[in-house]
């Protein structure tokens, strides 16, 4: 079993870096998110926050946070567009999705939209490294006949998924890097994945 899952030493240790790291990062990126704001408010009717009911550690949904990349009512047309979905299995993720503003185009490929989501770690609902969150959308069609230990841990903001390829993994090894993340967990692993997020991000790796 992993250490993630058995040791409360690791785990509050795990979160009182999560807890300095993100209120760092947000103090460090506060002009960004200002200016991110600013544009987003400009450019395209609606709010500035996406706001989605997402399950998290232990099944709990909470609210995750993003910067909005797409029109004000994207939520109500994914029905029309699931016929386009190109990732096998519950979560839709088409390349150019027509919903997707220009700016948002943007903020996703450089992942600023995630930016927020240091809130979420803050309050404790997510960490900095862990499964990235489904939505309710996606864990009512996530196959209960799958290792449900993905769910034993603080969902993150980036995972072994973001460093692999992100939208160009399929369903199914998306949930097994999940669960080599669950197995494998320590530290260094943690440290491992935000060295390497830095270049899948710069890249554009993935990025959809």
């Amino acid at each position: 079993m992993s250490t993630i899952t058995n040791s409360y030493g690791w785990t509050t240790l795990k979160r009182g870096l999560d807890l300095c790291a993100s209120a760092l990062l947000l103090f460090v990126f506060l002009p960004l998110m200002v200016v991110v704001a600013a544009l987003i408010k400009l450019t395209s009717p609606g709010p500035i926050l996406f706001i989605q009911r997402r399950v998290g550690y232990r099944q709990q949904t909470f609210n995750m946070y993003k910067f909005r990349t797409m029109i004000k009512d994207a939520e109500q047309r994914i029905t029309t567009l699931e016929h386009l979905n190109e990732i096998p299995g519950p979560v839709f993720k088409i390349k150019n999705d027509p919903r997707v503003t220009p700016i948002g185009r943007f903020l996703r490929k450089a992942s600023v939209d995630e930016l927020p989501q240091l809130l979420n770690v803050l309050k404790g609902e997510m960490s900095l490294v862990g499964p990235r969150p489904l939505s309710d959308r996606d864990y009512e069609r996530f196959p209960y006949d799958w290792d449900q230990r993905r769910f034993n841990v603080r969902p993150g903001i980036t995972c072994l998924w973001q460093i692999r390829g992100r939208s160009l993994v399929p369903f199914d090894k998306w949930m097994q890097l999940d669960l080599e993340y669950v197995n494998r967990w320590s530290l260094w692993l943690d440290l491992e994945i935000l060295l390497r997020t830095i270049p899948a991000v710069l890249t554009g790796c993935g990025a959809a």
